[in-house]
């Protein structure tokens, strides 16, 4: 039985009440670990250390000292990602495979903001020959970091490195449902020489995100998960109008026009719903296709979709593991007859596989929906879970509508073999990301976020780090001289 414990000020403890919280395997509802479970009081401790740490021996960094630790950070993850992949699997229930793919990107995450730091100098504006005058970015101060539950390490990793790159010191707080890898990160954090304070672990409920929002000594909260949630922390941070950073989900359109190469978008769309069954902030749930090739198009799907292999993500063969909770396996499956009231027509899935194997665990088939317009709830609202809703449309005019007929704009994919349609559509679609004849690529040189209640700011590229920073005008006047003017 693992046992997780809080990192505060440069050592392991236990909550001050004692607390613990039982972590439960989705694949058979077994308990695999008790994680700490701390209150505001403990929250209120680690933002403390926090605060003196980037008052005090923290703020005498260099540029390159912090490369360096970036760099060493990703080393330590090279050589414990087997260990990490193992415990996202048996936390998130998706395949090691993936997981695996996850720890990789983890270190790269980390090289590529080490190399951005170290090339970090401030500009030097144009001024009189007595003036210097410099364009200067530095830290923002104490950032409160709360992660999600689908991707506990690479989510945490996208908002550690640029935190600790930029100079701030960090409190983060990961999901109370998959707290596992981020406390063995943790754990590898604790091998380094940092001073006491720079980087603490508050494991816990919603009290304690609420703490690290509402607090004045926080000056940045970056936030990943629901919209409600993003609602809350945006409205606490305004007590001391402390920067935010919000991910907060999208409904993304995967837009298949009858010219694609249909091969590919049949299969990028299976893709594009169900990998880490369908737990995605940019999953492809809202297929969109052409009206001439729709009933070819649902008839290749349908097809393989029963093909899928359905199992625990520790075994080779398993494509598709369960869902994370079951919270989120009650709502997929409301979700999915709410869709079938509304008039959807249900292809494939909808329910719990057949077989003992499925008993327990939040297992779901693969789903697909048909015959969807772009007016029911299905339509507009993040399932987050294996599930395809299918829509038709007729022109191109009419699929940018729909597809931008949504409150979210995180991601969107056109499958076209004509450029200049692709040019127009990436131009016109209102999402921060937009793939063509693809789904799913990111890169930590490219920015993620996306646009309206998809949240506020970016992730990773030169912006990623940005948001970490204060931007300061520094002017000095080498020879000063009087000016005369009042009352001289």
């Amino acid at each position: 039985m693992i046992q997780t414990q809080l990192y505060i000020d440069g050592q392991w403890q236990s909550p001050i009440d004692q607390g613990t919280r039982a972590i439960v395997s989705p694949a058979d509802e077994s308990v695999i670990a008790q994680a700490a479970e701390a209150t505001r009081a403990d929250a209120r401790l680690a933002i403390a250390a926090a605060r003196r740490a980037f008052d005090g021996p923290w703020r005498q960094t260099t540029i390159r000292d912090r490369a360096r630790l970036l760099n060493k950070i990703a080393e330590l993850i090279d050589r414990d990602a087997e260990k990490l992949a193992h415990l996202e699997s048996l936390n998130t229930g998706k395949t090691l495979t993936e997981s695996r793919t996850d720890m990789g990107d983890i270190a790269a995450t980390f090289r590529y903001f080490a190399g951005l730091v170290a090339s970090e100098s401030g500009a030097v504006n144009e001024a009189p020959h007595h003036v210097i005058s410099r364009t200067l970015r530095e830290p923002v101060g104490v950032c409160g970091l709360i992660t999600p539950w689908n991707y506990p390490l690479l989510q945490a990793a996208w908002k550690i490195a640029p935190a600790l790159g930029a100079g701030n010191t960090v409190v983060i707080k990961p999901s109370n449902l998959t707290p596992l890898t981020t406390h063995h990160f943790t754990q590898l954090v604790a091998e380094l020489d940092l001073p006491p304070g720079v980087f603490n672990l508050v494991t816990g409920g919603a009290e304690v995100g609420a703490e690290l929002a509402e607090s004045l000594d926080v000056d940045l909260v970056s936030f990943t998960g629901g919209a409600f949630a993003g609602e809350s922390i945006m409205k606490a941070a305004t007590g001391n109008f402390k920067r935010i950073g919000l991910e907060l989900g999208g409904k993304n359109p995967n837009i298949v026009f009858a010219d694609a190469d249909l091969d590919a978008a049949v299969d990028y769309a299976l893709n594009a719903a169900f990998f880490h069954a369908g737990q995605v902030c940019s999953a492809g749930s809202r297929l969109m296709v052409e009206d001439s090739i729709y009933d070819a198009f649902i008839g290749r799907l349908a097809e393989r979709l029963p093909r899928i292999v359905i199992g625990n993500g520790f075994h080779g063969e398993t494509q598709m593991g369960p869902v994370q909770s079951a919270q989120q396996h009650e709502k997929i499956l409301g979700m999915v007859q709410a869709g079938i009231a509304e008039g959807a027509r249900l292809v494939h899935g909808g329910k719990r596989p057949a077989g003992d194997v499925y008993k327990q665990g939040y297992w779901l088939e693969p789903t697909l929906l048909a015959d969807v317009t772009a007016d029911m709830k299905i339509a507009k609202e993040e399932i987050f879970g294996p599930v395809i809703t299918a829509e038709r449309f007729r022109s191109e005019e009419e699929a940018l509508r729909a597809a931008n007929d949504t409150p979210y704009g995180l991601a969107a994919a056109v499958w076209t073999r004509d450029l200049d349609k692709a040019n127009r559509m990436s131009r016109a679609l209102r999402f921060g990301t937009v793939w063509v004849n693809d789904y799913h690529p990111y890169f930590p040189e490219a920015p993620w976020g996306g646009y309206k209640a998809s949240g506020i700011g970016r992730e990773l590229a030169r912006i990623g780090l940005d948001e970490y920073t204060e931007l300061k005008h520094s002017y000095i006047n080498l020879a000063p001289k009087a000016m005369g003017w009042f009352g001289a």
